[in-house]
């Protein structure tokens, strides 16, 4: 029995010998669930320019004392700058041991921020001597204590600079001392001690030697506003001709900007510009076999002319090129081009970097395959390759050199096909240099996917607004992307329509279906889009069943009359002025939807700090008119008054009472509301 006793006793033994124990095991206070944080820190958050940003934090510590903490924030350091200062923000107590503070960021590129909390013993101290003392409790050597903590705070807490200020606070301290330790009565000297003076010169003196940081630091992204709020136009320069036989040039795009600008957009987004691959071309409608004057698909990149840093000769030259871009620029627009990592079998790589591609047992390169669908004109990138660094080297350059030719917006063709860890080099590589660069990440593909694009540094993602169309799959996607984790680190844009993407709700939904989607990616996003054509009201796909447009434009040149009866260019140019004026509509935190009696309106509002407020009622059904009670929350409505209301998008008034109110939505003469609230009926 005691060998066993003796046995039992060494398995209790420290695994090493408590010298090795590392100092910070001794501090008392944990900080724990820091929030906004993504997955842990290992991503950073996203904002823009002049946002907020909320952190919120658990603070504990064993036993009852007082806490108190800071929120530290600064600008990302150089590697010049290791020793940045932090500035710092009061934690305020919110009850069950969380606490908060906010900082804004006002510049471009990356912040840090963090969490530092501490015992704050002189707090501590002050709230077991008033206890006591209430409770008529002799309380001599609880003074006496505190005498020993402002001393001791003198010691170890040298003023910052000699200035007679900090001379007369320290002589004050040493007032309190020598009080405190004094034969006064208790009640005097527990009176100093809940001085408000006296206490904030002791915060003054705070001791943060045992004090908890929580390390390494979180990141914010901070990017400019466009990548918050934006309205994208989708064109292909080569349709700007009023001959369908020949493309058009730059110098023939230049008469679409003016038009385009009236509408209200601020991105001008262009199709691949890069000379196209001949052989494999696709023809007319995707058909296998291209006539001699078709021009292939834009996405076929790469020819004798040159590869992605080249302008196709029909299009014009660079020369051409930059002044398209200050043209674009001086009337509002800014100019996007897309980027798509993959080659034609003519591109200058093949020949010049054939390690770059995935080859076959024979020899040949390999094509890109969707099965069943083949794409011959088209050689996707080896992301692994031995020369895996080199072909990584070259694709960022292409970045620069778009950058250096004064673009900064860059919507990336399937992202979610290349390489992750090359998007998450690649992009702070470029941001690093260009901290104004914005990045769109096309990926329809699966959640999780999508949501690593958004961490990996894309400033904004499309996303499966196409496929929502109900109000219940709206408000259910909505609420997911707007009061989850995705809210701080994946912006959506709303595109209504692509060239590649013709939703039967558009097929079938006549020109209604195209006014109720124009609303609803404007106003439930801050960013969104359309392709060209949807101010037309185009519907016609390749076939039944088919999402594709019916010749479509990645095919072939299309002429179009932009005035053609049945066009919504006014819808589109009053809702794009109305997200101008209204900052509300302008971000998505503050989204929120409002109950309706049918399943077909979908109610929601947005709000800003300053007040401004919008309150959208949509008809989801672009075939029936559809009516119903909606609820409306906020003062006004409570406030037992009539109120008007007046819509935005003709000035047209009803007065309202309470919180419920009728609608009626026929899509013949109104698919929606877009109302504010004034004051008066």
């Amino acid at each position: 029995m005691e060998r066993e006793r003796r046995s039992s006793t060494a398995d209790l033994a420290p695994a090493q010998p408590v010298h090795h124990l590392n100092d910070r095991l001794a501090r008392r206070v944990v900080i724990d669930d820091v929030q906004p944080s993504v997955d842990g820190g290992r991503f950073p958050i996203k904002r823009t320019i002049g946002e907020t940003v909320q952190v919120t934090a658990v603070i504990l510590a064993d036993g009852h004392e007082v806490l108190t903490g800071v929120l530290k924030f600064r600008e990302q350091p150089g590697d010049d700058q290791p020793g940045a200062v932090w500035q710092e923000a009061l934690l305020e107590p919110l009850g069950n041991d969380r606490w908060t503070a906010s900082f804004t960021v006002t510049t471009l590129g990356t912040w840090q921020y963090t969490v530092e909390a501490w015992i704050d013993r002189f707090a501590s101290w002050r709230q077991g001597l008033v206890a006591k003392f209430d409770a008529g409790q002799d309380v001599e050597s609880e003074l006496l204590e505190g005498a020993e903590l402002v001393q001791t705070s003198l010691r170890l807490s040298s003023p910052r600079d000699d200035s007679p200020e900090h001379a007369e606070r320290d002589l004050r301290l040493l007032e309190v001392v020598d009080l405190l330790r004094s034969a006064a009565p208790q009640s005097e000297r527990v009176s100093v001690a809940s001085d408000p003076a006296v206490i904030l010169l002791l915060q003054s003196r705070g001791n943060r030697e045992d004090a908890e940081r929580l390390d390494p630091p979180l990141r914010v992204t901070v990017d400019r506003v466009r990548a918050r709020f934006s309205a994208w136009y989708e064109m292909f320069p080569r349709s700007c001709t009023p001959d369908p036989t020949r493309s058009g040039t730059f110098r023939d795009a230049e008469s679409r900007l003016p038009d385009i600008a009236a509408m209200g957009f601020d991105v001008l987004y262009l199709p691949p510009i890069h000379p196209i691959g001949t052989t494999h071309r696709k023809g007319r409608n995707n058909v296998l076999a291209a006539g001699p004057s078709d021009p292939g698909s834009p996405w076929a990149i790469g020819s004798a002319e040159g590869g992605h840093t080249a302008i196709h000769p029909d299009l014009g030259t660079m020369d051409d090129f930059e002044r398209f871009v200050q043209v674009a620029n001086h009337l509002g627009l800014e100019i996007a081009l897309d980027i798509a990592f993959q080659t034609s079998p003519d591109h200058p790589w093949v020949r010049q970097h054939p390690t770059w591609f995935r080859h076959r047992p024979d020899g040949s390169i390999k094509y890109a395959e969707n099965p069943p669908k083949k794409y011959q004109d088209i050689y996707p990138l080896d992301f692994e390759s031995r020369d895996w660094r080199a072909l990584w080297g070259a694709l960022r350059d292409v970045f620069l050199f778009w950058i250096d030719r004064g673009v900064r917006i860059f919507r990336v063709d399937n992202p979610h096909t290349k390489s992750l860890r090359f998007w998450e080099w690649c992009i702070d590589s470029v941001r690093q240099a260009h901290p104004d660069a914005i990045f769109l990440a096309e990926a329809f593909t699966r959640p999780a996917l999508m949501r690593y694009l958004a961490k990996a540094g894309f400033s904004q993602s499309y996303t499966y607004f196409t496929w929502r169309t109900t109000a219940a799959e709206l408000r259910t996607y909505l609420t997911e992307l707007t009061t989850t984790g995705l809210r701080d680190v994946m912006r959506p844009n709303f595109f209504a329509n692509t060239p590649d993407i013709l939703h039967e709700y558009l097929q079938h939904g006549g020109r209604a279906a195209f006014e109720v989607r124009l609303l609803l990616a404007a106003t439930l996003s801050a960013s969104y889009g359309i392709y060209s054509g949807f101010e037309l009201c185009e519907y016609l796909a390749l076939r039944p069943g088919s999402e594709e447009y019916l010749d479509s434009e990645k095919y072939q040149i299309r002429v179009r009359d932009w005035n053609a009866p049945g066009h919504i260019k006014e819808l589109v140019a009053r809702t794009n002025a109305i997200r101008r004026d209204h900052p509300a509509l302008q971000r998505n935190d503050t989204l929120q939807f409002h109950d309706t009696d049918n399943p077909d309106l979908l109610a929601y509002s947005k709000t800003d700090e300053q007040g401004d407020g919008v309150f959208a009622v949509v008809n989801t059904d672009p075939h029936h008119m559809q009516h119903g009670w909606v609820r409306m929350r906020g003062h006004a409505a409570s406030s037992g008054h009539p109120y008007l209301v007046v819509d935005l998008l003709d000035e047209a008034r009803y007065t309202w009472r309470g919180e419920w109110n009728y609608v009626r939505l026929d899509p013949a003469e109104r698919v929606g509301h877009l109302f504010v609230v004034r004051h008066g009926t």
